[in-house]
């Protein structure tokens, strides 16, 4: 290889720079057109690599990303460091106890929309190898099972930053989407652990097959199991007696590192270390939800661009793009996992118009798709026309799965805050120093005009509120519950001047405090609410206005000083 001259350092150093900043601002731009990120940062790379910039100037596209000679190795060790980092975070978004909050519904969706999807690929995949971009010298069975993983897997955290545009995330069809996500996420990763070790990426490994697959499983259960228990006593101690967010943040990137490192070594990709690494780091209560967005941001604007961008290094788009490959995927993708996203949610007894949007949501393949195919692509088990296709299949989902949620889910006739309110609701100044205080004080304000036990109310926000907290941030909480023989939707307001902390992503206290209790047969009421409010507090003044108020007419003077949609 030789080693680094300077002017191999220069030509590194500006490569990464151009390659960051177009990857940037493409995203930005991408965010600002309510589109995945992604999708400008993959842009940056088709215009920087020989798709567009290899046509009009070759020259400059091999001095600046050559594919041979210290610095291609060099921008691979980032890229791959980048994608390590970047499954770290998408780990983080997984949150085990949230399946098995969630109960049935989630595990179902999760469940049906996994098994339906890779049985129907697997299926094509393996009965029209060729027709679907399988290498020649790769093995059948391996093409089929890759094809069909890479069509039932979700993309977690584009569906998780879908739903918080929406100010969905926390709601309970929010909870059953992103359950069943990180449902998918688990089996996905560890089917997909399964067949890199089929693949042999790691020429040089000369563990046995039987024994790849035994020494991953075993990493993931004890990562799981063990290191997350570890991870919940150490955090504590991090967070008390380190810089923040330096302690937590060094912690996890060494701890995510030495994952990577072992599963690279078992003979599967790095990257499956660092991602179950995420999941036990992500799932303790210990780390802050400003914490965790920090973590997110790091990766998220430095690392993932840089990995997405070079993606298009790699292939040219133009030269490799298959009409009939890219709508044939499209269709066995969107059309499977749509399917299987709503058996799920009918199965689990969810109405026909919200099992849709559960469909649409879980459609979303974004990143995790690209990841597998690039790594096939890597492995020699799929063509580029493949990977082309696999990766305009990510875009596309991702693209249509917020629109097309918010579509679904849209009433025919909007229910108003304002009509679920009253003053007899309205409690001015809240004694609670705590969530659950707080949920006290607002059920038993609600208990009469309801015409229900106030215990039992309290019990069944409670219940909601310790499977996924509801501090949605801006000073905001929206403590909420579909409870069985109400009669109509009520919402009760609290408003706490020195703040309560409900675990908001914004790690900001909450001042306001919605509760929302709709009947359980009404499913969609209870999402238009949280759409609303969401919405109301888009407004940088909102909670400033109403903190103001003195009375209950000061406070819906300030809601209906912003007009409805």
């Amino acid at each position: 290889m030789g080693e680094m001259t300077s002017q191999n350092m220069v030509v590194m150093l500006m490569s990464l720079g151009i390659l960051l900043g177009v990857a940037r601002i493409l995203g930005e731009v991408a965010q600002r057109m309510h589109q995945p990120s992604i999708l400008g940062e993959l842009l940056a790379g088709v215009l920087l690599g020989p798709t567009v910039l290899g046509n009009l100037a070759p020259d400059l596209l091999a001095f600046l990303f050559p594919m041979q000679g210290p610095n291609a190795v060099a921008l691979e060790a980032v890229t791959s460091l980048s994608i390590v980092f970047f499954l770290l975070v998408a780990g983080m978004e997984v949150d085990l106890s949230t399946i098995w909050k969630q109960g049935r519904i989630g595990l179902k969706v999760g469940l049906s929309s996994i098994v339906l999807p890779f049985f129907i690929g697997f299926v094509v995949a393996f009965i029209l190898p060729q027709a679907m971009g399988r290498h020649p010298g790769s093995d059948p069975l391996v093409f089929a099972l890759f094809f069909a993983t890479a069509l039932a897997i979700s993309a977690l955290p584009i569906i998780a930053k879908t739903l918080m545009d929406m100010g969905l995330y926390r709601s309970d069809f929010g909870m059953v989407v992103i359950s069943a996500a990180i449902f998918n996420d688990i089996v996905g990763w560890l089917v997909f652990a399964v067949i890199l070790g089929l693949m042999g990426v790691s020429p040089g490994n000369s563990n046995h097959i039987l024994m790849t697959i035994s020494l991953t499983l075993t990493f993931a259960a004890v990562i799981l199991t063990f290191g997350r228990w570890m991870i919940h006593k150490i955090l504590p101690f991090l967070q008390a007696y380190t810089q923040w967010p330096a302690g937590v943040l060094g912690f996890a990137a060494t701890l995510a590192l030495f994952g990577a490192a072992f599963t690279e070594w078992i003979g599967v990709h790095a990257i499956f270390g660092s991602f179950f690494v995420g999941v036990a780091i992500g799932d303790s209560y210990h780390l802050r939800e400003r914490t965790r967005t920090t973590i997110k941001h790091f990766v998220s604007f430095i690392f993932a661009p840089l990995f997405f961008a070079g993606i298009g290094l790699k292939v040219n788009f133009l030269t490799h793009f298959d009409l009939f490959l890219v709508v044939a995927v499209l269709i066995i993708s969107c059309s499977s996992k749509l399917a299987g996203g709503m058996v799920g949610a009918r199965w689990g007894g969810v109405q026909k118009k919200e099992a849709w949007a559960v469909g649409f949501a879980m459609n979303s393949q974004g990143a995790m798709g690209i990841i597998l195919g690039l790594l096939a692509l890597n492995a020699g088990v799929i063509r580029q026309r493949l990977f082309v296709a696999l990766v305009i299949m990510a875009i596309v989902t991702s693209m249509l799965s917020g629109p097309m949620v918010r579509l679904i889910l849209k009433p025919a006739r909007k229910r108003r805050l304002q009509d679920a309110l009253s003053s007899r609701l309205y409690v001015r100044n809240l004694r609670a120093v705590t969530p659950r205080e707080a949920i006290h004080e607002l059920t038993l304000a609600t208990a009469e005009p309801a015409g229900m036990n106030g215990d039992l109310l309290e019990k069944a926000v409670c219940d909601r509120e310790d499977a996924l907290s509801t501090g949605i941030g801006r000073g905001v909480a929206l403590p909420h519950a579909r409870i069985d023989g109400l009669k109509r939707s009520i919402v009760a307001v609290g408003i706490s001047d020195s703040g309560i902390d409900f675990d908001a992503p914004d790690d900001k206290l909450a001042h306001i405090i919605f509760l929302v209790l709709t009947p359980t047969q009404d499913y969609s009421a209870q999402l238009e609410f949280a759409s609303e409010i969401a919405g109301l507090f888009q407004d940088p003044g909102m909670l400033d206005r109403l903190l103001k108020a003195k009375t209950y007419t000061d406070f819906l003077s300030a809601i209906k000083s912003i007009p409805g949609e």
